[in-house]
């Protein structure tokens, strides 16, 4: 059965680095595991030229994805988003994202919102051990999400999501002889956002703040006697600034840091090593040299991702990515976007720039990306988001207008 393919594409899609990286603490790449890496990709456009950032900037649409908190925060009765993404299209030419958003504002303090994030894998011959062909599959995930947000204060919200998840790589059939089944796991997510009107260089200005623990959830198994993997639970952190130059011209600067709170990796003993006892290790036991056991509790491995690390506190700084991100809007109608996405050698090696613009006219606003990576024939190369939101409220002035 060729799985082979499914596997390299899910790695790829999580680490999409080069593969002569190595650890700092072991010469190896230690980059960190977990199924489901399809929750951690930007799936909308406008993130997608900002360097993949999202969690503290202006609320829209798309924030369940970065920060369900902020739609306490957003302008308008209620609206939809719907955004598609050719992925991974200079290594495999039929692999796609696609996410549906909306959400709909209870009263001033109150805003519900739900989403789907499906991603496809193509097509994938299954063969049996002589390699004749015994089915065609399409292996695909989504995830379903309902949030709900609240304003706190004039000038703090909070906000919870609870995700279903479901990933079915495989269509059940059999592994070395083991029946496979697709993946279920049920997650939530906390968040916060923070803004403030200020002053800065006698221009107007707003300040904002965003946390956001994400895919806080169980760990996944796709067969009955597989040991179970985590999803990728995970933290993000970030500001950004706004300043109204004058009036038709405003531009934003906005950061995002992001860990993820699952177990790194650990060193383990090799034949021939000499342990902790002075004795010479004779059979592959996983006794661990650096690090800490990966096989604990979901909350237990939450609190312990930030210390796990084999190379100590460097290798957990290591761990977290960058996402810096510009963005330059005309009259509120046109909008230029530019970013960069860092990620340390040694746990993936994700490293590329970002470009994009929107169009916001009354109804909808439409908006594309596109990601350069610094590698040459990277498997990211010549990514396209394409996205469009529609404004409710605005689409029924129309209609009445009309009538």
């Amino acid at each position: 059965m060729k799985i082979k393919r499914v596997a390299i594409l899910l790695f790829l899609a999580a680490l999409p680095g080069k593969t002569e990286l190595f650890s700092q603490s072991t010469g190896e790449l230690n980059a960190i595991q977990t199924v489901v890496p399809f929750l951690t990709i930007a799936p909308d456009s406008r993130a997608g030229g900002i360097g993949d950032a999202g969690v503290a900037t202006s609320p829209d649409v798309y924030s369940m994805h970065w920060n369900p908190s902020k739609f306490a925060f957003i302008e308008g009765e209620g609206g939809v988003g719907i955004s598609y993404s050719p992925w991974l299209r200079n290594l495999v030419p039929d692999i796609n994202i696609a996410y549906l958003t909306g959400y709909k504002r209870l009263d001033r303090k109150q805003v519900i919102s739900a989403s789907l994030l499906y991603s496809s894998l193509g097509y994938v011959d299954f063969t049996d051990e002589f390699g004749v062909l015994e089915r065609t599959f399409n292996p695909n995930e989504f995830a379903l999400d309902a949030a709900y947000s609240r304003l706190f204060t004039d000038n703090l919200s909070g906000g919870i999501a609870f995700r279903f998840i479901y990933s079915n790589l495989t269509g059940g059939s059999f592994s070395g002889g083991v029946a496979t089944k697709p993946g279920i796991s049920f997650a939530a997510d906390i968040s916060g956002y923070y803004q403030k009107n200020i002053n800065l260089f006698s221009k107007e200005a707003q300040l904002g703040f965003g946390l956001n623990f994400s895919n806080i959830g169980a760990k996944m198994s796709y067969s009955d006697s597989q040991t179970s993997d985590f999803i990728p639970m995970n933290m993000r952190l970030g500001t950004s600034c706004t300043v109204n130059l004058d009036t038709y011209n405003k531009i934003t600067l906005t950061i995002d840091l992001n860990k993820l709170l699952v177990p790194t990796t650990p060193i383990y003993f090799k034949i021939g090593d000499i342990n902790e006892s002075g004795d010479t290790v004779r059979s592959a036991i996983n006794e661990i040299k650096a690090g800490k056991d990966p096989n604990v509790a979901v909350p237990v491995a939450i609190f312990q991702s930030f210390f796990d690390a084999p190379g100590g506190f460097k290798e957990e700084l290591h761990e977290i990515t960058y996402s810096y991100g510009v963005e330059y809007w005309y009259n509120n109608q046109f909008a230029i976007r530019g970013g960069y996405f860092h990620e340390n050698e040694t746990k993936g090696n994700r490293k590329y720039f970002t470009a994009g613009a929107g169009f916001r006219l009354k109804i909808f606003t439409l908006d594309f990306s596109y990601l350069m990576p610094l590698a040459q024939n990277h498997p990211l190369a010549r990514t396209l988001r394409f996205s469009i939101a529609f404004d409710i409220n605005a689409m029924r002035n129309t209609s009445r207008s009309r009538g």
